[in-house]
């Protein structure tokens, strides 16, 4: 696997009179969309690439409903998702409020096996 990368200045944002430094970044090689990710898992599974399709479809419903119950979302070597909150604080304990939070945003944190599986990835100039 192979991934390309193009090299950045960027500036210290605490010290704008910093020299930039430059950095590698990530370029994307393109999208892959759902339908086109289940026909590649129906190539390695009994599963035809409609069913694959449901399923997918299924968890971009579920997960969510149960990320707003509450529920960290374990996917065994695939990872877990939970919700990060930023809020206002407060001055007192009792004068907090849900009315603070500010946002609510998904996160993901990839598994053992997931993680494993990017070891071996290459990266190349763009």
């Amino acid at each position: 696997m192979t991934v390309k990368y193009n090299i950045v200045a960027r500036g210290n944002p605490g010290n704008p009179d910093a020299p930039k430094k430059y950095y590698p970044s990530v370029v994307s090689s393109g999208h892959i969309t759902a339908r086109q990710l289940a026909r590649r898992m129906a190539e390695g599974s009994t599963l035809s690439s409609t069913d694959i399709v449901a399923v997918i479809e299924s968890l971009l419903t579920v997960i969510p409903q149960e990320l707003a119950a509450g529920n960290i979302v374990e996917l065994g070597d695939f990872g877990s998702f939970w919700l990060r909150t930023t809020a206002d604080g407060a001055e007192t304990e009792d004068a907090v409020r849900p009315s603070q939070f500010k946002s609510v945003k998904p996160r993901f944190n990839a598994g053992k096996e997931f993680k494993k599986a990017l070891n071996n990835v290459e990266f190349h100039k763009a």
